[in-house]
């Protein structure tokens, strides 16, 4: 996998950041999801690159990035601080406008990214998410019981990292295997990079704190924003799964139209891992919705 790109380490405010960047032509950052890394992109980087400077970013306390330590208010997992993260890998490599595609929690990254940093973004397509505190505000059942890791995870330390850190393992093959594809639907060399990395020392800690931290000093952020009338100012297309629990348990277009000016987007006939499932259609979606 990303034979063709290069391994890269970027030093960030609290963290060391790897990404694998790739490709020539106008600059595109992919941010992956929980609990993958940027491995999940490999079904559609290559192609990607042959026409985009593309940029793969491990968020960090995922993949090979760094695991900041833990502190009381959570900030160094806050999506503010990955967003920063985001913000100065693409600065280093010289580019301060560029395109983002994200997908999961790296989505809630770009969300945050398009807010903070809105002369950065010049366009966002965001997979299988609606906004974090939209989704915490609409709970319902069902979602808590589709999402239970969610609930789980935020729990105060270490009773969440405990439960993962035998068999970290275990626990990255439930949250995915549940979902509508099973493991069938990954590549087994993405998968055994998947394992690889959360087997890491200080992976179950960074998992818990980043999900401790979307559930308080990101939603702090979010109504700060939401008080202020700050809204995302970039186009926006949101793909969301036929077969996963977002799309049944939101109205995922309406409530984008409530967090951003220009929004478009469908349901797409797969599951959650839009990039691993349905690689052709994501792929046209890119190159169409960047064309624009």
């Amino acid at each position: 996998m990303f034979e063709a790109f290069e391994s890269r380490r970027f030093a960030v405010e609290g963290a060391e950041v790897h990404a694998r960047v790739g490709g020539q032509g106008a600059p595109l950052l992919l941010l992956h999801g929980h609990p993958q890394t940027h491995a999940m992109w490999h079904r559609v980087a290559p192609a990607l690159a042959q026409r985009f400077r593309v940029v793969a970013l491990d968020l960090r306390g995922y993949g090979d990035s760094s695991r900041p330590a833990p502190d009381a208010a959570h900030a160094g997992h806050s999506k503010r601080a990955m967003a920063r993260d985001a913000r100065a890998v693409m600065a280093q490599l010289g580019h301060e406008r560029f395109a983002v595609c994200a997908h999961d929690r790296g989505a809630r990254v770009a969300h945050r990214l398009a807010l903070d940093h809105p002369a950065a973004v010049s366009r966002m397509l965001l997979l299988d998410i609606a906004p974090t505190l939209a989704m915490y505000e609409g709970t319902t059942e069902a979602f808590a019981r589709a999402y239970w890791h969610w609930f789980m995870l935020i729990q105060p330390a270490p009773l969440p990292e405990r439960l993962i850190e035998p068999d970290p393992v275990f626990y990255l093959r439930s949250v995915m295997g549940r979902r509508h594809a099973g493991l069938a639907a990954f590549d087994p060399a993405a998968l055994a990079e998947y394992e690889r990395c959360i087997a890491r020392p200080g992976s179950a800690a960074s998992i818990c704190e980043d999900y401790r931290a979307s559930a308080s000093i990101d939603l702090d952020h979010d109504r700060a924003d939401r008080a202020a009338g700050r809204r995302v100012e970039v186009p926006l297309r949101v793909l969301w799964a036929e077969h996963g629990a977002v799309g049944r348990c939101f109205d995922v277009l309406a409530l984008w139209r409530e967090a951003a000016r220009e929004v478009s987007g469908c349901a797409v006939p797969c599951g959650h891992y839009i990039a691993e499932e349905l690689p052709e259609r994501l792929l046209e979606e890119i190159q169409a919705f960047l064309k624009e």
